[in-house]
């Protein structure tokens, strides 16, 4: 996550939602990904401070994305370029679901996020393990029981992301841990015909 951006407009048609983003990127052009609350949308029309993007229905279905309106903060990642330096986890930007914030604390200097995720995040997440939040790369406190888990946000992460915001029942999309998807797709993937040669 490298910028917060605001909504500036949410129009709704048939085939999905157009969203136009205000934001302090430069340069930013059009069919480039940007990751708008995790979640990877191309790029459409650009102009000084903002960008839009269009969100097609079965993205609308598996996201949040419905409930944007004006004036909404979103955490903005533009695609990281070969070369860059990879300062958290592996994300992609397909978001698999949304998540409820359960309880929100403080404990020192940190705040306490303790989420209710979909069964297929909590399926990869484990204890320091990798998890994104609004396209927020975090590391799970807890996992467990069920489907909950335990992220914790250090003052930098409250302070320049929207996450501080966020209060119990809000809704946020989650990206569970890549290497974790793929372990449990192999897993779960019948052995094939040994390899010829």
């Amino acid at each position: 996550m490298t910028a917060v951006g605001r909504v500036r407009s949410a129009r709704s048609a048939s085939d999905g939602l157009t969203l136009r983003i205000g934001a302090s990127y430069r340069g930013v052009r059009r069919g480039e990904s940007v990751a708008v609350d995790g979640v990877c949308l191309t790029v459409e029309q650009q102009g000084a401070g903002w960008f839009s993007v269009h969100v097609v229905r079965t993205t609308l279905e598996r996201t949040g994305f419905g409930e944007y309106g004006r004036g909404r903060r979103v955490n903005l990642e533009r695609a990281l370029k070969v070369g860059d330096r990879l300062g958290g986890h592996l994300v992609q930007g397909h978001v698999d679901g949304i998540a409820t914030v359960v309880d929100r604390r403080r404990e020192g200097d940190a705040w306490l996020l303790d989420l209710e995720v979909p069964t297929p995040v909590a399926a990869v997440s484990m204890p320091l393990g990798s998890i994104t939040v609004d396209g927020v790369s975090l590391t799970i406190n807890v996992a467990g029981p069920g489907e909950r888990i335990q992220v914790s946000l250090i003052p930098f992460t409250f302070r320049h992301t929207t996450l501080g915001a966020k209060q119990p029942g809000d809704r946020l999309h989650v990206e569970g841990d890549t290497f974790g998807k793929y372990v449990q797709a192999m897993l779960r993937r019948p052995p094939g015909p040994p390899a010829a040669g």
